[in-house]
C-alpha cells in the first residue's frame, strides 16, 4: 500500500511530526511504501492534523483540538473541522481525545482510537547518558516539555522535591524560559536544566533516568512519556487529559477532578494534591510496531 503523509514536515521537531517520522519508520519496516508527493499516486492519505481537498480516501490524525479561553479556540478550529467533516476515517490518539472532539465536533461517521507509542527494542539499545554531574548523585529523575503553563513545571519539581531521595537529581529538558516566572520561591538544589535536546541526547536522558515526572493539565497523549517508557522510566503523571492511557500500569497518577469538557483557561491549572495518587489503569503495549499494525488495518479499511 501506497501512503501519503500530508502535513508533515520531517524537519521538524514537534510531537505530531517527531511521531510521523517513527510511524513512517516502522510501516516501511512492515512493507509499506511511503510518500510526501501527492503526484506519486498513493492509495491513501494520512493527513496530519488538518487537510485540504484531495480526491483520495483520507484518514484524518487530530491530537487535540483548542478549548483554550485565553485563545479565539472557536477560530483556531475552523480548518480542523472541514478536515474533520470531509475525512473518510479519523483517528484519535486517546479515548480522551475521541470524547473531545466529538464534544466540539460532533460525532464521525467512522473513528478509531490508535495510542501513540516508543519504540522499546531501539530506545534500550541507546547508552545511558554519561556525566560527571548526573554520576554524584543515586539516581536521576527526568522531566521534558515544551514549557508552557498548563505543562505544570512548578508540579513537576514540587513533586520532585517531596517524593525523591537526598540523594537524586532533577534533569529538566526543553526550554523553561516561558514558565520561569512560575518557579520564584521554590527550592532548585539538585534541579538541573539542560536546555533544548535533540532526541538521540533525550533518549541517553531516559536511559540514564529512573523516574519521568509529567503532570501535565489536560495533555493529549505526549511522545516524552511513551518514549520515556520505552527507556525504561517509571511515568508519574495526572489523571487529567489521555497522560494515563499511554503511561502505563506501573505509573503512579495524582488524581484530578474530572473536566466537563467546557472551554477553559488552560493557562491557569490547578495546583495538584500529591496525596491523591494510585497505579496507573491503562495497559497500553507501548510499541511502535503495534501502533503500525492498527494504522495499516485502518488505512486498508478505506483503500479503495
Amino acid at each position: 500500500m501506497r501512503i501519503l503523509l500530508d502535513g508533515v514536515n520531517p524537519e521538524s521537531s514537534s510531537g505530531p511530526n517527531s511521531f510521523a517520522r517513527k510511524l513512517a519508520e516502522t510501516l516501511t519496516s512492515l512493507g509499506q511504501e511511503i510518500t510526501l508527493n501527492r503526484a506519486e499516486s498513493p492509495d491513501v492519505r494520512l493527513a496530519f492534523i488538518q487537510s485540504s481537498p484531495l480526491e483520495i480516501p483520507t484518514a484524518l490524525r487530530l491530537d487535540g483540538i483548542y478549548f483554550n479561553t485565553r485563545q479565539d479556540w472557536r477560530a483556531m478550529n475552523a480548518d480542523i473541522k472541514r478536515s474533520y467533516d470531509r475525512a473518510d476515517l479519523i483517528v484519535h490518539q486517546t479515548e480522551f481525545d475521541k470524547l473531545l472532539i466529538e464534544r466540539y465536533f460532533g460525532e464521525h461517521q467512522s473513528s478509531v482510537v490508535i495510542r501513540n507509542a516508543g519504540d522499546p527494542m531501539k530506545a534500550m539499545g541507546v547508552p545511558p547518558l554519561v556525566n560527571p554531574t548526573l554520576d554524584s548523585f543515586e539516581q536521576t529523575w527526568v522531566c521534558a516539555s515544551a514549557w508552557r503553563p498548563h505543562k505544570r513545571l512548578r508540579e513537576n519539581i514540587r513533586y520532585f522535591r517531596e517524593h525523591a531521595g537526598p540523594h537524586d537529581c532533577l534533569v529538566v529538558a526543553g526550554d523553561p524560559a516561558a514558565v520561569t516566572d512560575t518557579l520564584k520561591g521554590i527550592d532548585l538544589t539538585r534541579v538541573f536544566f539542560a536546555g533544548s535536546l535533540d532526541q538521540a541526547t533525550l533518549t541517553s536522558l531516559y536511559r540514564r533516568s529512573s523516574k519521568l515526572i509529567h503532570l501535565a493539565w489536560l495533555d493529549h497523549c505526549p511522545n516524552v512519556v511513551v518514549d520515556a517508557r520505552a527507556a525504561g522510566c517509571r511515568i508519574i503523571c495526572s489523571s487529567s487529559g489521555g497522560t494515563e492511557e499511554v503511561a502505563g500500569p506501573d505509573a503512579i497518577v495524582i488524581e484530578e477532578d474530572t473536566w466537563d469538557l467546557s472551554p477553559i483557561d488552560l493557562y491557569d491549572p490547578p495546583t495538584l494534591d500529591f496525596s491523591r495518587k494510585r497505579l496507573g489503569s491503562f495497559d497500553h503495549l507501548n510499541d511502535m510496531i503495534d501502533v503500525a499494525v492498527k494504522y495499516i488495518a485502518a488505512l486498508e479499511g478505506i483503500k479503495k
